[in-house]
């Protein structure tokens, strides 16, 4: 036996195992596989996905620092309690320091009683009046057997336990600063609904992308599978013919060889198939373990392959989530460099206060007596010099509002050039779509007929192999026009703000 035959023989027997592998296999599904439709992933997306979900808490967050900001418009109700020790009291002096060291501590008592005396008198002359009996004072007459002091040695003052419970509350009655501030808190919720609205896009586009990825997958699977069974029927023919010696050996491995190599086709159409769904899945924000399915074909957005590529170019950005927020951000510069000005203008504020005092030197609490004292206070700021603080920080905002309007600018003159690709993107997938379905038509003509002509043995196997060759790649070029459109479409959405929630 020469290397010819071996080689024919091993020709003959490898595709045949690889051919009995394949055709036990079949995609699993199960009674529990859940099967969506496009607007049914969307839907789940929405309400499932990660990224969603934290935005739409980012949403309550800044809501709930809104509703904190308007606190500072109401009072500010607070209590005190202090207590304290003295464990030195403090003293004072009275008098000079000149004053004769021997004077005795009457010559003080005499000293207060001669300064009270006019006011005394007039007291008397108000209990004559009223009829009430009066007690003159009479000033403590010093002890001849104590020790004379000076009037310049220290006298202790308070005693030694303090107690003070108080209530107080404040609140501003004029604050340009603050009124702008809270309008500042209002833009900053506002931006979070806008982050959270291009979150959601964000989502809808790559849920609208991951599906059509699995539909591709399975168009291409679709494709790969008819040149398999093709394959295969080809390959019963030949081998039909070759037990009648109308086929040679050669035509007998070229069919099981095409056999063999489709196998592997499908195999990968196959697994993009697994990483599509995963894809999905991963988007949609469901368990990676959770069977579905896909509804539909690839095929059936064919029919909506038409849009005014002229129409489409003048579009508006008035949707566009990227330029909203970047308004809403240029509001709200606007707003911190005028709640930067209020800062030099006055500002008003009330302070209401309860308190209760006592002091006793014996720490027993039935005998303390407690004294109330209230205050009402209005207290007025007015911004003077500040080493010119505000001045740059208006500046400075004043800076960062320049350089957001060229960074809108920039923005937007990138947008308009995606929906340019996104367009452009459209409109080749369209044209490719018409000369692939005519191609496809033409192909499938010439592959009847050359299949006809291999049965009837007026054509070879590789005439056939041709044929079919090319029917295959106009296949593909068909779908594949066909998602690059929808791909192109959803991205164009996404640029132009269309969201799926939205009408």
């Amino acid at each position: 036996m020469n290397i010819r035959n071996v080689f024919i023989a091993l020709t003959l027997l490898l595709p045949s195992a690889a051919w009995a592998q394949f055709q036990g296999m079949e995609r699993p599904q199960t009674d529990s596989t859940l099967v969506i439709s496009l607007d049914d992933a969307l839907k789940i997306a929405l309400s499932e996905n990660t990224s969603v979900k934290v935005a739409d808490m980012e949403i309550q967050r800044t809501k709930y620092a809104q509703k904190g900001s308007y606190s500072a418009l109401f009072p500010q109700i607070s209590a005190s309690g202090m207590y304290s020790y003295a464990i030195q009291k403090q003293k004072v002096f009275f008098g000079s320091d000149d004053e004769d060291s021997g004077s005795s501590g009457g010559g003080m008592a005499s000293m207060f009683a001669s300064a009270f005396e006019p006011i005394m008198y007039y007291i008397q002359q108000l209990y004559t009046v009223t009829g009430t009996p009066f007690v003159p004072y009479v000033a403590p007459q010093p002890d001849p057997s104590s020790t004379p002091s000076s009037s310049s040695d220290p006298i202790e003052m308070g005693r030694r336990n303090q107690v003070q419970l108080g209530l107080s509350a404040s609140m501003p009655l004029v604050n340009f600063q603050l009124w702008e501030s809270l309008r500042l808190t209002g833009d900053q919720v506002e931006l979070a609904v806008e982050q959270a609205r291009e979150s959601r896009l964000g989502t809808v586009a790559s849920v609208k992308q991951a599906y059509f990825a699995v539909l591709m997958a399975k168009a291409s699977y679709d494709v790969y599978n008819a040149v398999y069974e093709n394959a295969v029927q080809n390959c019963k023919l030949t081998e039909s013919r070759y037990n009648v010696k109308k086929a040679s050996e050669m035509d007998l491995a070229r069919a099981r060889s095409a056999v063999a190599a489709a196998i592997p086709n499908l195999y990968n159409a196959e697994n993009a198939i697994y990483l599509g769904l995963w894809q999905l899945k991963a988007v949609m924000g469901v368990d990676l373990d959770r069977a579905i399915d896909v509804q539909g074909k690839l095929e059936d957005y064919a029919t909506h392959m038409f849009y005014d590529i002229h129409e489409g170019a003048e579009a508006s950005l008035d949707r566009n989530s990227q330029l909203r927020q970047l308004a809403t951000q240029a509001e709200m510069l606007a707003k911190q460099i005028r709640m930067q000005k209020y800062a030099s203008l006055p500002s008003l504020a009330m302070q209401v206060s309860y308190n209760y005092y006592t002091q006793s030197d014996k720490f027993n609490l039935s005998q303390w007596k407690w004294l109330p004292s209230s205050t009402l206070v209005f207290s007025l700021s007015i911004p003077i010099f500040s080493g010119g603080q505000r001045y740059h920080a208006v500046k400075q905002t004043r800076v960062q509002a320049s350089q957001l309007a060229l960074q809108r600018e920039n923005v937007e003159r990138q947008l308009r050039i995606g929906i340019r690709q996104s367009l452009s993107n459209m409109d080749t997938a369209m044209k490719t779509y018409d000369a692939a379905s005519s191609a496809v038509r033409s192909a499938e003509k010439a592959y009847d007929i050359a299949s006809k002509s291999f049965e009837v043995g007026k054509s070879t196997l590789t005439d056939l192999n041709n044929t079919e060759l090319t029917l295959t790649q106009t296949r593909l070029q068909a779908v594949q026009a066909i998602y690059s459109f929808v791909v192109a479409k959803a991205s164009l959405e996404q640029t132009l703000g269309y969201d799926f929630t939205e009408e």
